[in-house]
């Protein structure tokens, strides 16, 4: 067991944690932040995908123990006061959501990639998203969403 600090989503937790425990796994079972989501469990779909220390990261590849003393976002810190955020509120508008599985991970990568590149083009926004897998939407609905939150000069913060 190691003990360990995080912020997330600007609150400090600090927990004992088992050295072979996944981020993922810590955020979801120990702290019951279910948004982040497990499709593949090897880095491969991107539902698990976090902004840790300003960069999008697949949580189920990142030790909880290596993250100690990071700061972590995730989809329930995305909402402000029951608001959602801009680009959240884009993918409603867009119909960028049907079963809603991917969303989460989908919704940081593309907030880390606004952060980056806050006026994306087409490809870039392609390029942005290519970590993660959406099994139902085809992905023009995503796109459109992006490429409307970026338009519309919608803080990403």
């Amino acid at each position: 067991m190691r003990e360990i600090t995080l912020t997330i989503n600007g609150e400090s937790y600090t927990r004992e944690v088992h050295e072979h425990r996944t981020l993922l796994h810590f955020l979801r079972d120990d702290l019951g932040l279910t948004g982040t989501k497990e499709g593949c469990g090897a880095g491969e779909c991107g539902a698990c995908t976090i902004i840790m220390n300003g960069a999008a990261v697949n949580s189920c590849l990142v030790l909880a123990a290596e993250a100690n003393g990071s700061v972590l976002e995730t989809i329930e810190g995305a909402a402000k006061d029951g608001t959602l955020s801009a680009l959240q509120s884009a993918f409603h508008e867009h119909h960028a959501v049907q079963c809603g599985f991917c969303t989460p991970g989908m919704v940081m990568s593309a907030t880390d990639l606004l952060r980056r590149n806050p006026n994306p083009s087409r490809d870039e926004i392609i390029d942005g998203i290519e970590g993660n897998f959406c099994r139902c939407t085809g992905y023009e609905q995503i796109i459109e969403a992006i490429l409307a939150a970026s338009k519309e000069g919608k803080s990403h913060a």
